[in-house]
């Protein structure tokens, strides 16, 4: 039996893959270890969103070759397709967004010849290269890829050439997916994809049809939506969120810059009072709803006037939390031949800024569920304390050990810097 360690960069996309690649090594009598065993084989699933993931896929890939000199190296995903020459000895399978589906005839193919294989294509695929989990072993929220590719062309952003056009999952294989999972026990179930809430664009469906199907589903207590662009917030789609209290009290939306003039530099798809109109709307229907976002500072022409009308416009919005992102140069990227380009210490200490921003947003957003009921998804137990997270993402510790992937009723007594104290009154699972 080969032992395999396998390393996920990136986004949730990844993650759903490299489970899927994980059970198909499995299935096929592989043993999976720790990324940092000695393994006879290291899979690393990379990434390429910015400078830094390029660094961290090149690392990794050289730490696989050196842990083990005979191992068979396999290196996929964004940071290949983007970079398909890239080369280094010790390398043994390239494969980039196609193929992942086929990583047990590849390492048999390799294990055979003891040849180099590299699967690159030209174009990507028009395709959806289905994927299907039934199980995701050592988790309490189970991911669903319901889509791949994306087609908008943001100024800074080299996904579209990595990933290629928006394609879907049929959505009788989406729904059927969902209903495994809640037979298997889960209690969440998140929808992601590169262009998510562009589902169907390719099939006779869209994201909103998708929702209401799901939402009906006998078992489903959680849906979380991974993120969701402010276009893709449809009638349709708010409607089903007003109507079903299964989609969870959370939506990450990506603002990305808080000013026109960089919005329409980045060749973002709204304007600014699009986009708070937009939560405004949200609010009316979800009045206690968190909304979380994306922004890149020190994007190309960016001013400390600019940037500093991006602190405000956080604020304006009242994010309960702020993922920052100094702006990355990506090859290929129309952003790359923008002028007035942002040093980089100046990025760094913008970026430190606005997280200071999003730290206080955060702990203000927390303080108004102080003595108030919430439930509990348990998702670990640590030194004696239970960890979880409510619908709305808050991220919750009870000084008490309760069974992992049980929903219980708390109260939140305390908010800390980055999470909140509950205590529990009552089991969910055990009620009615």
């Amino acid at each position: 039996m080969r032992s395999v360690g396998i390393l996920t960069l990136g986004c949730k996309v990844n993650t759903y893959e490299s489970e899927y690649i994980i059970n198909l090594l499995k299935k096929n009598n592989y043993e999976i270890k720790e990324f940092s065993d000695v393994c006879d084989v290291y899979i690393i699933n990379t990434c390429t969103v910015t400078n830094t993931s390029d660094i961290k896929s090149r690392k990794m890939i050289r730490n696989a070759i050196k842990r083990n000199k005979d191992a068979c190296v396999v290196a996929m995903g964004c940071f290949i397709e983007a970079n398909k020459d890239y080369q280094i000895d010790g390398l043994d399978i390239i494969i980039g967004n196609r193929d992942k589906s086929k990583i047990i005839e590849l390492l048999e193919e390799y294990f055979e010849k003891k040849e180099m294989i590299q699967r690159l294509y030209k174009e990507q695929s028009e395709k959806f290269e289905d994927m299907y989990i039934t199980d995701f072993p050592g988790r309490t929220r189970a991911f669903v890829k319901i889509q791949d590719g994306c087609e908008n062309f943001c100024s800074y952003c080299i996904i579209p050439y990595v990933r290629g056009k928006c394609r879907s999952k049929k959505k009788e294989k989406v729904i059927q997916e969902v209903k495994d999972l809640l037979k298997n026990g889960y209690q969440e179930i998140v929808l992601t994809g590169i262009h998510t809430g562009n589902y169907g664009v390719d099939l006779n469906t869209n994201f909103a049809e998708l929702l209401k199907e799901l939402v009906n589903l006998k078992g489903l207590k959680r849906l979380r939506i991974s993120s969701i662009e402010v276009t893709e917030l449809t009638k349709e789609v708010l409607e089903v969120i007003k109507n079903s209290f299964v989609i969870v009290d959370h939506l990450h939306i990506p603002l990305q810059a808080g000013s026109d003039e960089i919005l329409q530099a980045m060749n973002r798809k709204y304007q600014l009072q699009e986009f708070y109109d937009k939560i405004k709307e949200i609010r009316s229907i979800r009045k206690d709803i968190s909304i979380t976002t994306d922004v890149i500072v020190g994007f190309p022409g960016e001013t400390e006037e600019l940037f500093e009308k991006t602190i405000e416009t956080c604020q304006e919005l009242k994010f309960a939390k702020i993922h920052v992102f100094p702006y990355s140069e990506r090859k290929g990227t129309k952003a790359m031949e923008l002028p007035n380009h942002v040093p980089s210490e100046e990025k760094k200490k913008r970026a430190r800024r606005l997280l200071d921003v999003s730290k206080k947003l955060e702990i203000e957003y927390a303080k108004k569920f102080l003595g108030k009921e919430v439930e509990i998804l348990i998702e670990e137990v640590k030194d004696g304390m239970s960890l979880g997270h409510t619908g709305n993402y808050l991220h919750i510790k009870i000084d008490q050990i309760l069974p992992k992937n049980q929903l219980v009723i708390g109260v939140i007594t305390e908010v800390k810097d980055s999470y909140c104290i509950a205590k529990i009154l009552s089991n969910k699972e055990n009620e009615g």
